[in-house]
């Protein structure tokens, strides 16, 4: 009788190293147990060096963490987002409604500095005759007369 041998498909148990993030196979790297009994998988001497010395695998370039920070190795039609339409909506800033927004777009960019100018013209009015009220009314509270320092005390212009 001629018998077939049939493998049966068993995985293989693989671990990942805890540095390079690559598949470690059996009889492959060395295991480190630290003091607080968590269990730590390297794969070469090389990636084991760089773990002691506590270096960043995702700033390493041959590393896997680098790999999936930097986006390399992953096809773009799989990552690639669809863009969302953008939806405008005309809304009220401050005190100006949607309406006089709008209105305001319409118009010209002259009469819109004239309106400007004659602004700029009523304030500065408004202004100088604001001090001018001020001026009037602390040149109405003044003493008329005015004495000279050293005759303001009196007689002998003594202190008391």
């Amino acid at each position: 009788f001629f018998f077939r041998h049939f493998e049966t498909k068993s995985k293989m148990k693989t671990e990942l190293c805890a540095f390079s993030g690559l598949r470690m196979y059996p009889g492959h790297g060395s295991r480190l147990t630290r003091v607080d009994g968590k269990t730590v998988y390297l794969l070469s001497r090389k990636s084991s060096q760089m773990f002691i010395a506590k270096k960043n695998p995702r700033k390493i370039a041959w590393t896997i963490l680098y790999r999936r920070k930097h986006k390399k190795g992953i096809s773009e039609e799989s990552t690639r987002k669809r863009a969302r339409k953008i939806v405008k909506y005309q809304r009220a800033i401050g005190d100006l409604t949607k309406e006089e927004l709008l209105k305001r777009k319409t118009e010209k960019s002259d009469f819109r500095k004239l309106q400007r100018e004659q602004a700029i013209k009523a304030a500065k009015e408004k202004a100088k005759a604001k001090a001018k009220a001020a001026k009037s009314q602390a040149k109405a509270s003044q003493p008329k007369a005015k004495v000279p320092k050293n005759q303001a005390r009196g007689k002998g212009g003594k202190k008391f």
